[in-house]
């Protein structure tokens, strides 16, 4: 069990690209915490700095209140699990998981005694003679977290490990993994771009996105209070509406020719931060739109006229896509009514739920005044981007110059780190599919070999070819 503290952690590389940008976050004894974000959000890459994998350019790594930057990966006791389950094919379900203790030299006993619990935590017992290719997907995962388990170490640090299961499988996993953490109780940071998991599983959410962290939270206060537009559009399924309009002093959100009623706790809002009459984001999550009769009662004033562009039957609840002028949006409401495309329909929208957020910022609205001084430090921000890129460009000027090897040194440095931050968008990208995109684990070693096989006939069909050609001209 332990903490961990980063304070300011970045992490620049040699190109420029500033891939992580002043992370900072507490991390209690025994808490899960997801790192959730869109692919090159900086998510693994900070995990990888947690590991040791990655060196931080510049910040502080504390666990249990001791610097550990520059503590070699081996020394730091943390356990991690990668997507991929990076199992022994040859040993055994035993072996695999006993292996990295077999390296520490660990007793026999000791080492058996470890395996056993392990196995027994998670359900692997009846597998531990078998080998790898005897074991499904999710059982392969279990040996991969059984081999973290048994080093007893302080952190777990989980890299998308579920997103080579099918869809059936994960779920089945994602609750595996729940009790697995309750019964263990160790401090464990999950990396996924997969927000239904973040939501289902984590004790606090850290929402990313190009380096930054816009949002630390539990994931109810996340999902009902975003910080941002981005964080709304992330976070939920389908993600909030975002709808641009204008409040006028009456008290109204208008946008095309509707007019919607805002409630006197919203116009505060509104207030303070001076933007009546001018162009504001109203958000409102698809469950906050309603068709029931007694809601328009309780909000005559947030009704509007709609026409469904498409509805989708989910059961117990129906999805519909409509527009308010330019802007989608989209409800749930109940299904026990027949919705169909090109129905004119009567939408209430609950007010009192709903967020306001500055176009230009994209923050949400708060009674202190915020957008102002967020405009102010946006700009600062800008501006310091701008001197920094001119400057690394004003330095390889002047080596270009004074020393033109060290520039040739640094330009190769340059070329280097932009294809390694190509390779990991184009991986970043493969594992944002979904396992049910893609086929599976098993699929794809059979689609390899039979590609192999396919390639071994073609070139004896062609070697057959030339044979016959030779015996015809001889």
């Amino acid at each position: 069990m332990a903490t961990l503290k980063l304070n300011k952690v970045n992490k620049v590389y040699p190109n420029g690209v500033h891939a992580v940008i002043d992370f900072n976050l507490e991390i209690k004894d025994r808490e899960f915490i997801a790192f959730v974000g869109p692919s090159g959000c900086g998510k693994s890459t900070t995990l990888r700095m947690i590991a040791g994998l990655e060196e931080i350019t510049e910040g502080e790594l504390y666990i249990d209140d001791i610097l550990v930057n520059d503590v070699p990966p081996k020394d730091r006791n943390i356990a991690m699990v990668f997507q991929s389950y990076a199992l022994y094919p040859h040993m055994t379900v035993f072996d695999n998981m006993a292996f990295g203790l077999k390296l520490r030299k660990v007793p026999k006993d000791e080492i058996e005694e470890k395996v056993y619990n392990a196995a027994e935590i998670l359900g692997l017992v009846p597998y531990l003679r078998r080998k790898p290719k005897a074991l499904s997907g999710g059982q392969r995962q279990r040996v991969a977290l059984g081999r973290a388990i048994v080093r007893d170490a302080r952190v777990f640090l989980m890299d998308e490990p579920l997103s080579n299961l099918d869809a059936k499988l994960r779920v089945q996993t994602r609750g595996e993994l729940i009790k697995l953490h309750k019964s263990l109780q160790t401090t464990t940071i999950y990396v996924t771009h997969d927000q239904i998991e973040a939501m289902t599983m984590a004790d606090r959410i850290v929402v990313m996105k190009d380096g930054w962290v816009m949002q630390v939270g539990a994931p109810k206060e996340i999902y009902d209070n975003p910080n941002n537009i981005f964080v709304g559009g992330f976070i939920g399924t389908p993600p909030m509406n975002f709808i641009h309009g204008k409040i006028t002093k009456d008290g109204f959100f208008h946008v095309d020719n509707h007019k919607i009623k805002v409630p006197e706790g919203k116009l505060e809002l509104v207030k303070a931060n001076d933007m009546f009459d001018t162009e504001i984001v109203l958000g409102i999550r698809p469950e906050d739109i309603h068709d029931d009769k007694v809601v328009f009662e309780a909000y005559p004033d947030a009704v509007v006229d709609i026409e469904v562009d498409v509805a989708e039957l989910l059961g117990a609840e129906t999805h519909i896509y409509s527009n308010l002028g330019e802007y989608p949006f989209s409800a749930s409401v109940d299904a026990r009514y027949d919705v169909r495309i090109g129905d004119k329909l009567q939408l209430v929208f609950d007010m009192n739920k709903c967020h306001f957020f500055d176009p230009i910022t994209e923050e949400r609205l708060l009674p202190n005044g915020n957008i102002k001084a967020i405009r102010i430090e946006m700009e600062k921000i800008e501006t310091e981007r701008k001197a920094r890129e001119a400057a690394e460009q004003a330095e390889l000027e002047r080596l270009k110059v004074e020393d033109p090897q060290a520039y040739e040194k640094r330009i190769a440095e340059i070329r280097r780190a932009e294809r390694q931050q190509e390779r990991e968008a184009k991986k970043a990208e493969r594992q944002k599919q979904t396992s049910d995109e893609k086929p599976g684990l098993i699929e794809r070693i059979r689609n390899f070999f039979k590609r192999q096989k396919e390639k071994r006939e073609e070139k004896k069909q062609a070697e057959q070819v030339e044979s016959d050609e030779t015996k015809e001209e001889e």
